[in-house]
């Protein structure tokens, strides 16, 4: 059910009062809108407008909850988490009975008659693009969170994770930017290394302080208890690698921040050493941005994130299962893995000694597409490509090779094999 029509009459006598009318929002539902039409006017006997017909409109949903109100200023309204109509307020829809405020303001004649017309887009998995790495005025950034959501905005990006140094007050006071999700997040900085703290606004109880190993691990792991998602920022940055000698503490690792450079490419060796051991650990990919006038430019690089919605929960939780790749832009090179109903991320089980992997591959303008398993890499094609589950997992980067080292402008997450 994609589309529910309402004819309604407003009888004279209801004019000037206000009722509702009832109708059934069905399950999966990314964002409706209500249209409505009637007779703006009433003919006199000459055939010129005599008397006017003012009908307003406004919503409430399945909890009961107001949800906005546009009176007799617009045709149409929409309700959805992000790019809904001003006036009424951005939220999940939820399944249920849903009502329609009717304002009958003014009825010219004995009644009118009033078309309403719901239509209800169905939620889909689409690609998020969002920088996972930027920091504010609240540290050493030059812009405060909002202008930073504008020029996310403005290049394209679904969503941001503003990651100030060892700050998090910022978190409290995010601003709401209508198509561009905030992750609160913040980068604890160590001089034995950087990591991000993802999805909660005060990953810490109390300070950040921590000197020993042991220390690092039970700050981490209150973090954790607290929702926060742990990931290792720039593992191979000469300038302050992660040194604290533990594969195990985090829970993900960027490989690619700022500028695609040595550092960047030492991360994904890293990652794939940790994969060959069996850990199943996500990559994301950050910026790391400042401030303008700087080799470093937002959205370079962007995480691009499978998910059917766009709130910071959603993209959290398919960011942790890995439900994502990374690339240069929101421009770069798209990739994706898929086997059956298995994507990046997913864990095939029970499966016979080989599987057949389709491999997508979309503005792939230069250099290779490589296929890297715990047996190896090998340069493929985009479309079928057989591996043996033995090989333990399977991830596909899209390779440059400059200045006798190679780099990568695109990679995702694996697709592993048990």
């Amino acid at each position: 059910m994609n589309e529910i029509i309402i004819k309604h009459r407003i009888e004279k006598q209801n004019e000037g009062k206000y009722y509702t009318i009832p109708f059934e929002v069905p399950e999966r539902v990314e964002s409706l809108t209500v249209r409505y039409q009637y007779d703006k006017r009433s003919q006199g006997l000459t055939g010129q407008s005599k008397k006017a017909n003012i009908v307003d409109l406004g919503l409430i949903n399945s909890d009961g909850h107001f949800v906005g109100w546009s009176g007799s200023s617009r045709e149409s309204v929409t309700v959805a988490q992000a790019n809904g109509t001003q006036g009424y307020f951005a939220q999940k829809i939820k399944s249920g009975t849903w009502q329609i405020i009717v304002g009958a303001y003014k009825v010219a004649g004995d009644y009118t008659d009033v078309v309403y017309t719901i239509t209800f887009k169905e939620k889909q998995k689409r690609l998020y693009y969002g920088d996972l790495h930027i920091h504010t005025l609240a540290s050493d950034g030059e812009f405060s969170a909002y202008e930073i959501g504008l020029r996310a905005k403005k290049i394209g990006l679904d969503f941001v994770a503003t990651a100030d140094h060892n700050n998090f007050s910022e978190n409290f006071s995010l601003p709401k930017i209508d198509g561009v999700t905030f992750i609160p997040a913040v980068e604890w900085t160590h001089y034995k290394g950087h990591m991000n703290l993802f999805g909660v606004k005060a990953p810490f109880e109390n300070s950040f302080v921590a000197n020993t190993k042991k220390e690092m691990q039970s700050l981490l792991q209150q973090a954790k208890e607290l929702g926060a998602t742990v990931s290792v920022n720039h593992p191979k940055c000469p300038v302050c690698p992660y040194l604290w000698g533990d594969d195990e503490a985090f829970d993900m690792l960027e490989i690619w921040n700022g500028p695609m450079r040595n550092a960047n490419a030492d991360a994904l060796q890293y990652w794939t050493q940790l994969l060959k051991k069996g850990r199943k650990i996500p990559i994301v990919g950050g910026s790391d941005y400042h401030r303008r006038f700087f080799p470093v430019r937002m959205g370079n690089p962007v995480t691009a994130v499978l998910s059917e919605e766009g709130d910071c929960d959603s993209l959290m939780k398919n960011i942790r299962q890995g439900h994502s790749f990374i690339t240069s832009s929101v421009h770069g090179v798209k990739l994706m893995i898929r086997c059956g109903e298995a994507m990046i991320g997913d864990t095939l089980s029970n499966t016979s000694d080989h599987v057949s992997l389709e491999i997508e591959a979309e503005n792939l303008r230069h250099g290779d597409l490589v296929l890297v398993t715990a047996k190896g890499e090998r340069t493929i094609q985009p479309g079928s490509i057989s591996v043996n589950t033995d090989e333990k997992f399977a991830y596909v980067k899209a390779a440059v090779k400059a200045f006798g080292r190679e780099y990568f402008s695109a990679v995702t997450n694996p697709i592993y094999f048990e």
